[in-house]
């Protein structure tokens, strides 16, 4: 382990440090030497004192690397990743950390094996075809970690044991639904990456969530940023679902007031309130609201399923040009609110219009004899229309994963979003199957930035 040239705001010369013995007892004698990582990895690597400065733009990177593998190889139990992992009560954009774009660079992917017999036709039959053809494309790219509860963890391994690019996480959760339950992750311009833990309480808690016991999924972000080596905010204080958000990486915040401004979420907090909560934990300058999103969508009308970012001030919008389809007038209020609005920079928003399928898409009597809905979770029926959206697509490293439902407007989807990512791969995935459990793509994916 080399020692890099000076550290920036330390006046202690690297000498010192590597002379200075950083024990339990003496670690106190500088706040630059993480003393947990240092605890921690020190007697496996024997790594001088100075590997664990968090002056080095390099640190953070390092350390959870070494965590991640520690943990794999089994020389740290779960409990020790958790208690090396950092959980700050600080604001991330005072400490220099912001949310970058999705089609910014990954480490990673988290998903998770669907079973939940409420949301997935026959415990996951049908869906987890679909979930493992989408993993696959993924890691084509980027590493996907697939988190599995204890029962399922067999059967997971078994199915992606000749993927080496697609690891299982034995982190036990209430449904699949990665974008909502996974940590939101920001970064620094030293390439530290951390997860932030907001609230989950399963889209609405007692007003009008889905079902009635999320703890599990509401715990799985700490857990996973543990597994992954990465500190973590705690803002458990937040009820926020990372579908609900989009970023462009340059300070500008895309959501929805459907959603946002539920009674189910943070109804104590003003409009005001809760966009000062996204810019202190999102690094953000500008919150730009939507009033809308997909017709019939049980999320309250996640922004990410009806518009996403293509690049910098440039946006994919869902649409219809059917006026008597009840999306009409949800797509035209999008729009109009993107046409007079300009972004953290100043920029004004070019506008791409994504088609939604022809032919809405319903529960069939057929489907709907696959559910078995515990007691207090949300029913479905037979002829429910379903918020089928292409903008529900995932930004990997080298491809666009992108929901097909056997519509003529498939092709279409496949067209545009291949034009606006010419140096990415389209991967069309047939996901009927996701929808059907009340999302797609992107609602069961979550980005770990690279840093």
């Amino acid at each position: 382990l080399t020692v890099p040239g000076p550290r920036p705001h330390c006046p202690l010369p690297w000498s010192r440090c590597s002379t200075t013995s950083w024990t339990t007892a003496s670690r106190s004698s500088c706040s630059n030497v993480d003393p947990y990582y240092y605890s921690t990895f020190q007697p496996v690597f024997g790594a001088p004192a100075e590997f664990f400065c968090k002056m080095r733009p390099d640190a953070g990177v390092r350390a959870a690397s070494l965590l991640y593998l520690l943990g794999k190889s089994g020389i740290l139990n779960k409990k020790q990743q958790e208690n090396a992992m950092h959980t700050f009560s600080t604001l991330p954009a005072a400490e220099g950390f912001r949310m970058p774009a999705e089609y910014e660079p990954h480490r990673g992917c988290v998903m998770i094996w669907p079973v939940r017999p409420g949301s997935w036709l026959y415990g996951g039959r049908d869906a987890q075809p679909a979930f493992a053809q989408a993993a696959r494309a993924i890691a084509e790219s980027e590493t996907v970690w697939m988190l599995a509860g204890p029962a399922d963890a067999g059967a997971v391994q078994a199915e992606f044991a000749g993927d080496e690019n697609i690891h299982v996480l034995t982190i036990e959760t209430d449904d699949a639904w990665a974008r909502d339950v996974g940590p939101t992750c920001v970064v620094d311009d030293h390439g530290t990456v951390r997860g932030v833990d907001w609230q989950f309480n399963a889209w609405g808690g007692m007003v009008d969530g889905l079902y009635a016991h999320w703890e599990k999924d509401n715990a799985a972000a700490r857990a996973i940023c543990a597994a992954l080596g990465m500190d973590c905010y705690d803002a458990q204080h937040f009820v926020l679902e990372g579908g609900s958000i989009h970023s462009d990486g340059e300070g500008t915040i895309l959501a929805t007031e459907a959603c946002l401004l539920s009674r189910g979420r943070n109804p104590e907090l003003s409009r005001a309130e809760i966009e000062q909560e996204l810019k202190n934990y999102l690094g953000a300058q500008k919150i730009v609201w939507l009033p809308r999103g997909i017709y019939n969508d049980e999320t309250n009308e996640h922004v990410d399923n009806v518009c996403a970012y293509v690049g910098p001030a440039e946006v994919v919008l869902a649409w219809t040009e059917d006026e008597n389809d009840p999306q009409y007038a949800l797509s035209r209020a999008s729009l109009d609110a993107l046409e007079a609005a300009t972004d953290a920079k100043g920029r004004h928003f070019t506008v791409h219009k994504l088609p939604i399928p022809a032919k809405p898409i319903c529960v069939t009597e057929e489907e709907l004899q696959g559910y078995a809905f515990e007691e207090g979770e949300d029913t479905r029926e037979a002829g429910e229309r379903l918020a089928a959206s292409y903008v529900n697509f995932y930004i990997s490293n080298g491809g666009i994963i992108l929901p097909q439902f056997g519509d003529e407007n498939d092709a279409e989807a496949v067209r545009i979003l291949g034009g606006l990512f010419p140096g990415r791969r389209v991967y069309p995935i047939p996901a009927r199957s996701i929808l059907v459990g009340g999302g797609n793509i992107h609602c069961v994916t979550q980005q770990i930035p690279r840093g």
